[in-house]
């Protein structure tokens, strides 16, 4: 589904990914792993259309993403649920759910997408009034993931889910990911912390230095001596 091959990125003449390369297929839960300022979240911004790669390709379902503007990669159905959990302080939690379902019209009735949202994380159910600005920073995860997942992707970004969140929130994030992934939508996770990367991963990328030094199976990186130095400290 997802296609990214020798993708490199500059940013203020410093290279800061190298010939990455990944793929993501229908419904798998693909991890991109390294520590902090590895790369992660310029590759998930670079696929997003925030930033214009220095080389490489990225396709999405055999359609060249580079150029493209970042609303119009969303309408293709690719979700993005960014590290800093951004959401709109004004808006209700409601009116931050339903945005998504005018971004990108699908054969599913905006009402249904925004009813499964809740049911992933229905303490956003009660909270539908509050307004965006009003929530902890666990609430606001909640919400930008329940955001993506209501504009009906095909496919999911989801950069850190984990960071920062406090160790009851945690649990509670993780469900909803699990309960996001049995819904369909393939899911390309970017996680500094191995210990947070989901047992039913697909595949593990490990970049270290805008490189990406692994690609296999999540147990055959742990048995990789120089991954294990790597990620074993990831935090």
């Amino acid at each position: 589904m997802l296609t990214v091959e020798g993708l490199s990125v500059d940013i203020q003449a410093s290279r800061i990914l190298r010939d990455v390369s990944l793929e993501v297929g229908e419904r798998e839960l693909v991890c991109l792993v390294g520590r902090n300022g590895a790369g992660k979240t310029t590759t998930l911004r670079t696929i997003m259309g925030y930033r214009r790669p220095a080389a490489g390709r990225i396709d999405y379902r055999g359609r060249s993403l580079i150029g493209m503007p970042t609303h119009t990669i969303a309408t293709l159905g690719v979700g993005f649920s960014p590290e800093e959990s951004e959401v709109f302080a004004d808006l209700t939690v409601a009116e931050n759910i339903e945005m998504a379902t005018w971004n990108r019209v699908t054969e599913r009735p905006a009402s249904d997408r925004v009813a499964q949202a809740y049911r992933v994380f229905p303490r956003l159910e009660a909270y539908a009034a509050r307004g965006g600005g009003q929530l902890s920073g666990g609430e606001r995860k909640m919400l930008s993931l329940a955001r993506a997942l209501a504009l009906d992707p095909d496919l999911l970004l989801l950069d850190e889910p984990f960071e920062g969140l406090s160790p009851a929130v945690i649990p509670v994030i993780a469900e909803g990911i699990a309960a996001i992934r049995s819904h369909g939508p393939g899911i390309l996770l970017a996680e500094s912390n191995i210990h947070h990367v989901p047992a039913e991963t697909n595949r593990l990328y490990v970049i270290e230095r805008g490189e990406i030094i692994f690609a296999g199976a999540p147990a055959d990186a742990r048995r990789d001596a120089t991954v294990s130095r790597i990620i074993g400290g990831a935090t």
